[in-house]
């Protein structure tokens, strides 16, 4: 019999978590890396509302928003859903605030979002994104700056190995387009792509009732990978419009990637599909090999912000935040935390007191990082405590004399800044 966990007022709920502060400190050390890389490609920040209305949300979102929303209902009696993604109110934000904004419109963000997941490693129901939306803007450049801006952006956050696969989803919509599939069998060959379950994939195929020709190219779709060899092979596979416009579309991609030297970091994948519906051509996501999960993903979605009554192209992608930090933790050197260094101790007895009070007023006017203890410790215990804290200086005051320390053993030395 299983037994439901027990909580108490002390624990959190299930998929959400505290950041004690060397693990915030790494947090807002990836997001002020991420922030100030959009921000000198010319993307300007919006902040948008924790909650929303649900009908807003599930614009773009599917069925799938109606399992994994959180669902709450304010006085009026309106039905309310926590952040599910922050493209979908980016989209009402320009359809509306900035629809007589001129064109393109480049946004970003740093947020949190909510969804009701199956918890398993890697997943969490309350989790950071910072992403960027080109909006406006149709065609293979703008495509090829957001898949650019991404590996930039994925280097500035300190990842060393990582990869970008890009693919299209017309590819595979052109395949199946006007073919009648039942709903189960369709849903199937969604999931095995998506999941990448390449066994289960033909026996999947066999089941939709296709031409011969068409399950054979499904079938080869896993295949469809490399860099500009895959997207030749894929056009000489092409038996229908469709996919043939969406491979030449992904080849003037991959050629305008060229000028920003990332191609060394992108890989070509035409059996990459995506789980939510609202995308329609280029598709991204982001891979390192220290996190079993994309720690970036994004694409077209040229008909979303059409949902909210302004017909607009647009482009993104969005970094999981805490996935950056999973992989950084994998890459990192022993000793990178991500922590402010150095910082300065300042203690005094009570005779001292006002020298330190000073004498740290002068040093955050410097610039640099200062505690100041108020427990008025012997010398012998601010010493200690500087050690427990990894704070490597330690500056003393009693009346009228000060003694300073220096470096990881806090040797005494004479001098100093305060």
């Amino acid at each position: 019999m299983s037994m439901q966990p027990r909580y108490t007022r002390v624990m959190t709920p299930s998929g959400v978590r505290d950041f004690l502060p060397r693990e915030a400190a790494r947090k807002r050390a990836v997001e002020a890396a991420l922030k100030t890389t959009f921000e000198r490609w010319g993307y300007e920040e919006v902040i948008t509302p924790t909650v929303e209305f649900l009908e807003s949300l599930a614009q773009s979102n599917g069925p799938d928003m109606a399992e994994k929303a959180y669902r709450l209902f304010d006085r009026e009696g309106h039905t309310l859903a926590l952040r599910y993604d922050v493209t979908t109110p980016i989209a009402r934000i320009v359809a509306t605030r900035l629809k007589d904004e001129p064109r393109p419109v480049r946004l970003h963000y740093v947020a949190n979002v909510f969804r009701h997941e199956e918890l398993r490693a890697g997943r969490q129901r309350e989790f950071w994104q910072a992403g960027v939306e080109l909006v406006g803007a149709p065609g293979p450049a703008a495509d090829a700056e957001i898949i650019a801006l991404a590996a930039t952006a994925l280097e500035a956050a300190g990842l060393r190995e990582f990869r970008l696969d890009i693919g299209q989803v017309g590819y595979f919509n052109g395949i199946i387009a006007g073919v009648e599939l039942e709903r189960d069998v369709r849903r199937a060959l969604r999931r095995a792509l998506l999941q990448r379950d390449y066994v289960a994939l033909p026996q999947v195929v066999a089941e939709t009732g296709l031409p011969e020709s068409k399950q054979r190219l499904l079938n080869e779709l896993p295949r469809l990978q490399g860099r500009g060899e895959a997207i030749e092979r894929a056009l000489s596979l092409a038996d229908n419009d469709g996919s043939r416009a969406a491979a030449e579309n992904l080849a003037a991609v991959y050629r305008a990637l060229e000028a920003y030297g990332v191609q060394d970091r992108v890989w070509v994948d035409f059996g990459m599909i995506k789980d939510l519906d609202y995308y329609t051509g280029m598709v991204l996501e982001g891979y390192s090999p220290d996190v079993g999960f994309p720690v970036c993903t994004g694409g077209r979605y040229d008909q979303l912000i059409a949902k909210f009554g302004v017909d607009c192209p647009a482009t993104g992608f969005v970094i999981g935040v805490e996935r950056i930090m999973q992989a950084l933790e994998g890459q990192s050197a022993p000793g990178e935390d991500g922590r402010p260094a150095p910082a300065w101790l300042v203690a005094s007895d009570a005779a001292g007191r006002t020298q330190a009070i000073e004498a740290a007023a002068r040093l955050r006017a410097d610039g640099l990082r200062v505690v100041a203890d108020v427990m008025e410790r012997s010398l012998d215990e601010a010493l200690e405590y500087a050690r427990a804290r990894g704070i490597e200086n330690v500056a003393f005051f009693t009346a009228g004399s000060r003694r300073t320390f220096h470096g990881p053993g806090l040797q005494e030395r004479e001098g100093g800044p305060c």
